[in-house]
């Protein structure tokens, strides 16, 4: 494991990357990937294209696995997670009254589409995530019967707080309430399985935990719901006989491919699926497992530290790979400049320091960073 660590992660030296809850570097293989796909297209253009469909294919598989679902028909492959969560947005059926529930913890994608609904006359509630010691309980007390769908985060963005969604969706199911998980701070970082979570719809970007490129995203679709989602985009990538364009009827694809309205991005799919397939040749088990630890090691470390305080909540399961804190001593807009100046890739969040280390992290790297806010703040 270590010799596989030490090939595929060729980070600078000087470089302390702990922002994988952002945008994470890719590994060798991916980067290699993009060069012999670049390279190909330059020599020969399209000329193996059956070899790239082929490629797009077995993305869906992985991502298959990756969120144990039951098909890879159930998988579409979008521009991002704002993009998917649109296709189920403007794809319901909306009646003045209904209403939406999710969080006040949001990041702006799993808000904005839903708040864009008003105009249709569909309320967005937003449970207040501290208000109860069962941030779950916040969220139902928020659901009537004119709830149509809740959407929350697997993990929360800024304080990194895991939410209980096999719960939330075995109460979902109890009341005919649709469920949407963004999962992009989950998938790649820990395990997940969209069937034990009863998941209608589950969507995540692949330039964060998944070591991927930034412009495409796994979009999972419950068969069941799949068929409740009208269709806002058209082309030829979507119907049912793609490839067959002297054709002039059409029907959808029965698949969730029925969301890709045109051509695919070869470019990305190459990339994701070799970033992956590095994922899946290690296995959740382990990558979780490193994460959490390094989440817990970083627990302890700042629990350590005078005048500094953890934000992210340290419960069993209620955490994942994103760990908080904030100094109670200094600006903590002044940390973060010091510490993105001194090479420390982290983010501002919460009036405080996110850090988000991967499986492959040397711990040595989180000692020198809380080392150095302790230090700052003195």
């Amino acid at each position: 494991m270590l010799e596989l660590i030490k090939k595929e992660f060729v980070l600078r030296k000087d470089l302390i990357y702990l922002n994988h809850a952002g945008v994470s570097p890719w590994p060798l293989r991916t980067a290699r990937t993009v060069q012999q796909f670049a390279e190909e297209n330059m020599l020969q253009g399209s000329l193996r294209y059956p070899e790239w469909v082929k490629v797009e294919m077995n993305l869906r598989d992985q991502a298959r696995q990756l969120l144990n679902a039951p098909s890879k028909d159930d998988i579409a492959l979008l521009k991002n997670t704002s993009e998917a969560l649109s296709a189920v947005a403007y794809g319901l059926d909306w009646k003045a009254g209904d209403n939406i529930v999710s969080s006040n913890q949001e990041f702006p994608s799993n808000r904005i589409v839903w708040e864009s609904l008003s105009e249709k006359g569909v309320e967005f509630r937003e449970a207040d995530l501290n208000s109860t010691a069962s941030p779950e309980d916040a969220l139902f007390s928020l659901v009537d019967d004119r709830t149509k769908l809740l959407t929350i985060s697997s993990v929360q963005f800024s304080t990194g707080f895991k939410m209980d969604l096999g719960r939330i969706g075995e109460f979902c199911r109890q009341r005919g309430v649709l469920f949407c998980v963004d999962a992009i701070q989950s998938l790649g970082a820990v395990q997940f399985d969209v069937q034990k979570i009863r998941a209608d719809f589950v969507m995540a970007d692949g330039h964060k935990w998944m070591l991927g490129p930034e412009g495409l995203a796994v979009f999972y679709c419950h068969p069941d719901a799949r068929n409740k989602l009208r269709l806002n985009q058209f082309g030829w990538h979507m119907v049912e006989a793609t490839g067959d364009f002297d054709r002039k009827d059409w029907s959808v694809a029965k698949t969730a491919r029925r969301f890709e309205c045109g051509s695919p991005n070869m470019l990305g799919i190459h990339a994701l699926s070799a970033s992956l397939s590095l994922l899946l040749e290690f296995g959740m088990d382990y990558i979780g497992n490193e994460v959490l630890k390094r989440s817990e090691y970083l627990f302890d470390k700042i629990k350590s530290m005078a005048d500094i305080e953890l934000i992210t909540r340290t419960g069993q399961d209620r955490y994942a790979g994103i760990v908080t804190f904030r100094s109670n001593r200094t600006d903590n807009s002044a940390l973060y400049q010091y510490l993105m100046q001194n090479k420390v890739m982290c983010a501002p969040r919460c009036g405080g320091i996110r850090l988000s280390p991967h499986f492959y992290t040397p711990y040595e790297h989180l000692d020198q960073v809380i080392d150095m806010a302790a230090k700052f703040s003195d």
